[in-house]
């Protein structure tokens, strides 16, 4: 296991087995689906498979989600991290992304921006990765302006799985 990343008010570390429960609470939430498809689980034992996905990821490609944990109550109240992508998005094939998804009632309150620039910092000092990308449902507001002060550059649109996405992308810095 990786050593966690810990940010002003957050500990970020890697997904385990306790998390299922509070994974369940975020994942079968149909508003946090919104703009993800609309595609809520229905029952624990999908965040079981979720999480052993993750682990998998973890040991394949040596990133993935992370459980994103408040420091003042301990609590789990989302996911973020890099993630490695292997199908074709938008053109692009084996790259890294960036991601996250929070309970409810976790919205608006700086957390995904928090996480988001840890993981930037994380993959391309740590990691050293030479380019991060994310897309989003063209209509989700939020979450391009999270990408766009996490430093990414708006690309494109295009279509993927039926919907209408945005591109984003933010190349390492060169000195």
């Amino acid at each position: 296991m990786k050593n966690p990343i810990e940010t002003e008010r957050l500990l970020l570390r890697e997904l385990q087995m306790s998390d299922v429960e509070a994974m369940f609470e975020l994942e079968s939430n149909p508003k946090v689906h919104t703009y993800v498809g609309n595609k809520p689980i229905t029952h624990i034992d999908q965040s079981r498979a979720y999480i052993e996905f993750v682990q998998q990821q973890y040991k394949d490609f040596g990133t993935g989600r992370w459980a994103v944990i408040l420091k003042e109550t301990n609590d789990f109240i989302g996911w973020s991290g890099i993630k490695f992508i292997t199908n074709e998005i938008n053109k692009h094939k084996n790259f890294y992304e960036i991601g996250y998804r929070f309970i409810e009632k976790h919205w608006g309150k700086g957390y995904a921006t928090e996480a988001g620039k840890a993981f930037i910092d994380y993959a391309f000092n740590t990691m050293k990765v030479e380019a991060v990308y994310a897309y989003a449902d063209e209509e989700n507001e939020k979450s391009r302006s999270i990408l766009e002060k996490l430093g990414l550059k708006y690309i494109n649109s295009f279509e993927y799985e039926g919907e209408k996405e945005v591109w984003y992308e933010l190349k390492k810095p060169k000195f």
